[in-house]
C-alpha cells in the first residue's frame, strides 16, 4: 500500500494515493502492536515480566490492555485472576491467536505462586497450599502435592513434602539462616565462655612457669 501510494502521487491521483498511504499507516501501526503482543506472551513464558513502559507506547495503550492485565496475574502468581484475564478477554486473545499460548501461562503462575509461598511461610499444609493457589479441581491437595513435587524437582523452590506429619510443605533455608544470624545459638555462646576461660588459664600457667623459672635461677 505504501509503494501504490508513491506511485499515485507520481501519476497525480493524489486522491487515491492519501487512501493508500493511510491504510499502510493503519496496518503498519496493526503491525507493531501485534508484535508487542506476541512478544509480551514469550517473555512471559520464558519467566519474564516485560517492562511497564511496554504496555504504554503511543497508540498501543488501548490494544495492549488485555497483556498487561495478564502480565500482572503472572507477576503475582494469582491462579484466579489469571483465569478471571483469560475469561474477560478470551475474545481478543482468540482473534489475536494467542489463547494457546496463553494456556501455556498457567504453570508459570503456579510456579510463581509456589515462589511466594516459600518465602513467606518455613512450614504450611498441602491443603492451604491448594487453597492459596486457589486450585479448583476435583483433588485439590493431591494436585498440590504433584506440583509442589515437580517445583521441588526442577529447582523452582528449596523445600521437602513431610507425609508423616499430615503431607506438610516446608523447609525456607533464607529464614532458617537470618534466624541463625540474629539468634546465636547456645553452643556459641558456651564456646565463647570456655575459650575465655582457656585463656584465664593459660595467664595462669605462664605466670605459674615464670615463678618456677625464678626459684630456679635461686637455687643455682
Amino acid at each position: 500500500m505504501f509503494y501504490l501510494g508513491k506511485i499515485c502521487i507520481i501519476q497525480l491521483e493524489y486522491t487515491d494515493a492519501k487512501e493508500s498511504l493511510l491504510q499502510a499507516a493503519r496496518k503498519a501501526l496493526g503491525f507493531r502492536v501485534q508484535c508487542n503482543k506476541w512478544a509480551v506472551i514469550v517473555q512471559l513464558l520464558l519467566g519474564e515480566i516485560p517492562e511497564r513502559i511496554v504496555f504504554m507506547q503511543k497508540g498501543m495503550k488501548k490494544a495492549l490492555r488485555p497483556y498487561f492485565e495478564l502480565t500482572n496475574a503472572v507477576r503475582v502468581g494469582d491462579l484466579e485472576l489469571f483465569r478471571n484475564v483469560a475469561d474477560k478477554f478470551a475474545s481478543t486473545f482468540n482473534s489475536d491467536r494467542t489463547h494457546n499460548l496463553i494456556v501455556r501461562l498457567r504453570h508459570n503462575v503456579i510456579r510463581t505462586g509456589l515462589r511466594n509461598i516459600s518465602i513467606s511461610y518455613s512450614r504450611i499444609s498441602l491443603k492451604d497450599v491448594a487453597e492459596k493457589l486457589r486450585l479448583n479441581s476435583e483433588n485439590p491437595v493431591a494436585d498440590a502435592e504433584s506440583i509442589v513435587a515437580k517445583a521441588i524437582r526442577d529447582g523452582a523452590i528449596d523445600a521437602t513434602i513431610d507425609h508423616a506429619n499430615g503431607i506438610a510443605f516446608c523447609l525456607n533455608m533464607h529464614n532458617e539462616a537470618v534466624r541463625a544470624l540474629r539468634f546465636p545459638p547456645n553452643n556459641q555462646k558456651k564456646e565463647k565462655e570456655s575459650a575465655e576461660k582457656r585463656k584465664e588459664r593459660q595467664q595462669k600457667e605462664q605466670e605459674l612457669a615464670k615463678h618456677i623459672a625464678a626459684e630456679d635461677d635461686d637455687y643455682f
